[in-house]
This record gives structure tokens, C-alpha cells and sequence, in this order.
């Protein structure tokens, strides 16, 4: 399907990779991963045609369609979900805005025995043939039923775009890459803005993709559970394996070793060979044997041992001074934007020493409490910090807080204080910036690369109380591990907001799950609240009217009058459902009719008349059984 072959690209006169050859076929769901900086990115703009190479070539099979989620996405204003969604049926939209100006023509023009009149009739059949081949009675489901998935409601759906965050938005656009036609999906970072439901929602829509998949990310139980193949661009060359990427990882390591003891066994017979070499050169005698073992020699193949990348990050949080045993005090707080209520009445008491994950939805509250815990905005309620308490927070969008246009030794120099200003050269080095990389400007730098700017920029400042959202997003699977080693050494509080299940494991031993503007304390780690919630299917979570926990002190039951409400909506909601099927093959059937024997229909002037007001009923139709469905909801 993809043929790459000797792919080579370099900036300022350093490959970034070269002679890079691997083919794609139908089925290969490929993990592109490496260390920040690699090229991974870069490939994805390659083979996406947004770059061009240095050198080597990409063949594609004729009519492959390629759908790319990048990282920085537009939208036009004032389009709502729904419609940036049918944003991916642009054939669909145009052959249905062709069929309704064929079906008002028709409706409206009298001269039934004219010419033109029986063309259009021939255009319409043709045009809904090709509505239908192209999956135009299904787009609507299909549409709301990945909308949902990847956690919207259907109360968002007529919400105008620019209303969400760039998380919400950057899932109506992998909406739309996921409901084309394509044949290869090149996803750059998928997971960075997904919850924990939905990155589980997506991990089964691309096991069942059968197209091609190109996936960077640094999650490495995401990669696990969706690849079968792993790509590692490492010091300018390729590795690619037909495993996901934890076993790509040991196959990997006893190649290496294999080919260590390889190269030493050759290395032995070389040197044996060079003291023959010698001796014989010593002696006129021997002379010829001696040239002959140079001949042999010169001709042996070396073997190489596979470059491994093995630099990481040298991180550490060192506590400032001992806090109060409370460090954090929250009180009764309630933060709205305009008439939507965030959180309700949040009461929570933080000990020194804690180590806290806050899980759920995006858009739950998660990050707005940890905006508040900084006084970032205003908000009902109290929220008192403990007697030496010094906070250290890493934003979500942190990275997006850097002066694009000063470099990385500005950047620390101006956020540097009297006391660690000349040691800022050697933190910038443990954070792997060294030599001249320290005098490029942030602009040029990745997103992995940004994250670690700007965790090196937090450790300027005194901190014994970590608040962290999101802080893994763009680091490289090596970067998290050596960010997680730090955080479990850290002495001190931590509240972590994260939607990595494997970061998380073992990080935290208290679990606050944010919901409907509300918290829920589980006393574990990850896996125990994953346990407590079902772990393997979290999309059921969701669907459950009623949760019932013994930790939970109000046992909620649903009413008898809504009970009797609910029945006589879901009545209401299959009745609906089978006017619209058989309207559905109404109308079906009049295009069937109309392609076989227009003829016969032409001459019937009330014919195009009823045909336009089964349409009518099916969009009037619609429209219930979305009002119906939404009470359901509700309900």
C-alpha cells in the first residue's frame, strides 16, 4: 500500500534520518516511536506529503486516502459538532445538496414531457445510486455514534466548536478522520487529549481497523494494546519489528546481545589473524601467506552493533522545607463559566506526604480545581494552603507558556533567582540541552522537547507541595519513565492529574474521581480504582444510571413516575425508529422505481410530490426521535 525507500533528511547539516526504507500493507497498525527530537513527527509530515525529503522516494497505490491528525488544527467559526463532523462526508454533503436541487426542480417545474425533465429524472436516479454507494442513509448514525464514543454528549452535538477547549476539539477532528473512507490513518499523538474511557473506546476502533495505522505516541500501554508492529527511529537510523512495542523492546535487547557476542567472537579471530599477520611478514618465507591473510581480512564484513539511544533525563524534587501536616484545605468550593457548573460543594483536606491521582472525563473539573488550589482564577468557597507551603505547578498547555522567540538559556536565565542563576547551564545539560542546544530558540523545539524545558524551568523555585496536569503529554516513553522514577522519590505532596494508565500505576495511593461536578475518594491506587469501576470496559461506566458502591453513603433509586416515564419514551422512541426504517425503504424503493421505469412515473404529476414528503417526514422524523432520545438521557 506504502512503499518508503531510502528516506533521508537532515537539518543544519545533521541527519535526522538516513536511507530510512520500510513498506506498509494492509492490517499493519505501526507504532512510529522514539526519543523527542528523533524525526517522528517529521516522518508523519512525509508521508503525509506536508514535507518533502532530502533524498528517496514514496510510492502509494493508485486512490489511496490518507487521513492525518496533526497537532495544530483550524476550525472555521461557527460551525457546530455536528457540522465540523459532516465535515468528513464532503461527497456525501455535495451529492445530497444535488439531490434536493433535482427533488425542488422536479417539484416545481411543470413541463413534464419536456426533455429536460426527463434528464433530470435520469440525473436523480443516477445521483441517488451513487448517495447511496457512498453510505449516505448511514452517515447521521455513523456520525453520532463515534461523537459519543469519543465522549461527547448528545447535548453537545448543536454546540458551536470554538464553545470547547482544544482537547474537545482535537477529538472532532480525529471524529472526522475515523468516519472517512481511508485506507491510512496517520495519528500524531492521539491519546495527548483523551480520557481514560475514551482512549479504551479508540484502542478497539484501530484493533479493527483494516486499513493501515501509523501511530506516534509515548503511551506505552496504548501502543501495546493497539499496534503489531513498532518503528523506532534512534540516531538516524530505522528498526522496524513485527511486534507491539514492549516485546518489540526484549526482541530488541537480545538482538543487541547477540550481536555483542557476535562481535567479539569476530574480534578474537581478527586479532589471532593480525599476530599470523606479523609473524609472517618477519620472515621472507612467509611473505606470501602473510599477503594472503591481508587479502582475507580486508574482505571480512564487521559487525555492527545496533546504536542504542540510551540518554535520559537526570530529574529530581527536592523538598524546600518540611510543610504542616495539612498542606492543602478545601472548602465548599463551586467554580461555574457562565451558566455551566464545573464543580458543586468540593470539600477535600490534603496531609503532607500525599501522593493523589485525580481521573475522569475531560472537562469534569480536574484541572479547573487545580487552578483553583493556585488562585488562578475566582471562585466560591475556601481554599487554604498549610503553614510553609510551596507550590510547584506544571499547567496542562505549560509548554505553551514559553517565549517562542528568546532561547532556552534566556528562558532559564529570566526565570532564575540570585541563588541557582549559574547553575543553570548544568540543569539545562541534566535535561539533555547541551553544548549549542542551549542557544536555540524555543520555537524550534518539539513538543517532548518543550515539556522538558519546561520542567527544568520548574525546579527554579522552592517546592515541597507538586501539583502536575498532564505532565507527560509529549514526553518520550524514556522521559516518562525517568519523570515517574523522580515523582515516587519525591518526599513530598503530590497531586497528579494524569490519563495514563501506566504513568499512574504505582504513583499514587489515593484516587479522586471527578463526575458530574462532584468527587468520589477511592482509597488505592489505579488499578484498585479501575477495579472498583469495572476496569476493563470504562465506556459501561458511563451508560450506569445507578452505581452502587459500598463505599457510597446515598443509595440513589430511580423513581416510579420515572420508571413510567422512561417506558413510555422508549415506546415512543421504537415506534419512531420503525416509521423511519419504513420510510427509509420508501424511498428506496421510489428510486429503485424510478431508475428501472421513469417512463411510467413521468406521466404521474403527484408522484414526485409524494416522493418529496416522504422526505420531509423522514428529516421531521429525525429530528423526534434525537428530541425523544435526549429526554431518554436526561432521564
Amino acid at each position: 500500500m506504502l512503499n518508503i525507500h531510502n528516506l533521508s533528511v537532515s537539518f543544519g547539516g545533521t541527519f535526522l534520518f538516513e536511507e530510512v526504507t520500510f513498506r506498509l500493507g494492509s492490517g499493519d497498525r505501526v507504532g512510529l516511536v522514539g526519543k523527542n527530537g528523533a524525526g517522528k513527527s517529521t516522518m508523519l509530515k512525509i508521508l503525509a506529503g506536508d514535507f518533502k525529503p532530502d533524498s528517496g522516494s514514496i510510492a502509494t497505490e493508485k486512490e489511496v486516502r490518507m487521513g492525518f491528525l496533526r497537532q495544530d488544527i483550524d476550525f472555521e467559526q461557527g460551525r457546530t459538532v455536528l457540522e465540523e463532523a459532516y465535515q468528513a462526508f464532503e461527497d456525501i454533503k455535495k451529492t445530497e445538496r444535488r439531490i434536493d436541487e433535482i427533488n425542488h426542480q422536479l417539484a416545481t417545474r411543470t413541463d413534464y414531457e419536456s426533455q429536460i425533465y426527463s434528464e433530470l429524472i435520469d440525473e436523480l436516479s443516477d445521483v441517488t445510486h451513487h448517495y447511496e454507494v457512498l453510505g449516505g442513509y448511514n452517515y447521521v448514525g455513523d456520525t453520532e455514534k463515534i461523537l459519543l464514543g469519543l465522549g461527547f454528549k448528545r447535548e453537545d452535538f448543536n454546540n458551536a466548536t470554538d464553545t470547547f477547549s482544544g482537547g474537545w476539539r482535537m477529538r472532532i477532528e480525529l471524529a472526522k478522520l475515523l468516519l472517512q473512507s481511508n485506507d491510512i490513518l496517520l495519528l500524531d499523538e492521539p491519546t495527548n487529549h483523551l480520557d481514560i474511557e475514551s482512549i479504551i473506546w479508540l484502542e478497539s476502533f484501530l484493533r479493527n481497523f483494516p486499513g493501515v495505522v501509523v501511530i506516534v505516541s509515548h503511551d506505552k500501554m496504548f501502543l501495546d494494546n493497539v499496534t503489531n508492529r513498532t518503528i523506532e527511529i534512534s540516531l538516524g537510523k530505522a528498526y522496524d519489528y513485527n511486534k507491539p512495542y514492549s516485546q518489540y523492546l526484549v526482541l530488541r535487547e537480545e538482538i543487541r546481545e547477540k550481536q555483542l557476542a557476535t562481535q567479539k567472537n569476530q574480534a578474537k579471530k581478527i586479532e589471532e589473524t593480525e599476530k599470523l599477520i606479523e609473524k609472517f611478514r618477519a620472515k621472507a618465507s612467509k611473505a606470501s601467506m602473510a599477503q594472503s591473510l591481508i587479502k582475507k581480512l580486508d574482505k571480512v564484513e564487521r559487525i555492527e552493533v545496533d546504536e542504542d539511544d540510551n540518554s535520559v533525563m537526570n530529574i529530581s524534587f527536592p523538598v524546600s522545607v518540611t510543610p504542616g501536616r495539612v498542606v492543602i484545605e478545601a472548602e465548599h468550593v463551586t467554580k461555574a463559566y457562565g451558566d455551566k457548573t464545573i464543580l458543586k460543594d468540593i470539600s477535600l483536606l490534603v496531609e503532607r506526604g500525599s501522593k493523589i491521582a485525580f481521573v475522569g472525563q475531560n472537562g469534569q473539573g480536574k484541572s479547573t480545581f487545580i487552578k483553583a488550589i493556585v488562585n488562578e482564577f475566582k471562585y466560591e468557597g475556601s481554599i487554604k494552603l498549610g503553614h510553609n507551603v510551596q507550590l510547584g505547578y506544571f499547567a496542562q498547555n505549560q509548554a505553551e507558556y514559553l517565549d517562542g522567540e528568546i532561547t532556552l538559556l534566556e528562558t532559564m536565565v529570566n526565570a532564575a533567582t540570585d541563588s541557582n542563576r549559574s547553575k543553570v547551564r548544568d540543569m539545562l545539560g541534566s535535561f539533555l540541552f547541551r553544548g549549542d542546544d542551549v542557544e536555540k530558540k524555543v520555537k524550534v523545539l518539539s513538543g517532548g522537547e518543550r515539556n522538558r524545558l519546561a520542567l527544568c524551568k520548574l525546579l527554579l523555585q522552592p517546592i515541597n507541595v507538586l501539583l502536575m496536569d498532564e505532565p507527560t503529554n509529549h514526553l518520550d516513553i524514556k522521559s516518562k519513565n525517568v519523570l515517574k522514577a523522580a515523582l515516587n522519590k519525591f518526599e513530598g505532596t503530590l497531586l497528579l492529574v494524569s490519563h495514563d494508565r501506566d504513568f499512574l500505576q504505582g504513583m499514587a495511593n489515593t484516587v479522586y474521581e471527578f463526575k458530574d461536578q462532584k468527587i468520589r475518594e477511592y482509597l488505592g491506587d489505579i488499578n484498585f480504582f479501575l477495579e472498583q469501576r469495572n476496569a476493563m470496559n470504562m465506556r459501561e461506566i458511563e451508560k450506569k444510571d445507578v452505581v452502587v458502591n459500598s463505599n457510597t453513603k446515598e443509595n440513589k433509586s430511580v423513581s416510579y413516575e420515572d420508571q413510567k416515564k422512561s417506558k413510555s419514551l422508549q415506546n415512543r422512541l421504537s415506534k419512531i425508529e420503525s416509521q423511519i426504517k419504513q420510510l427509509e425503504i420508501d424511498i428506496q424503493n421510489d428510486d429503485k422505481a424510478l431508475a428501472s421505469n421513469y417512463d411510467k412515473h413521468i406521466e404521474d404529476a403527484n408522484f414526485f410530490v409524494a416522493y418529496n414528503k416522504k422526505k420531509k417526514e423522514l428529516d421531521k422524523l429525525l429530528e423526534d426521535w434525537e428530541v425523544v432520545q435526549g429526554e431518554i438521557d436526561n432521564l
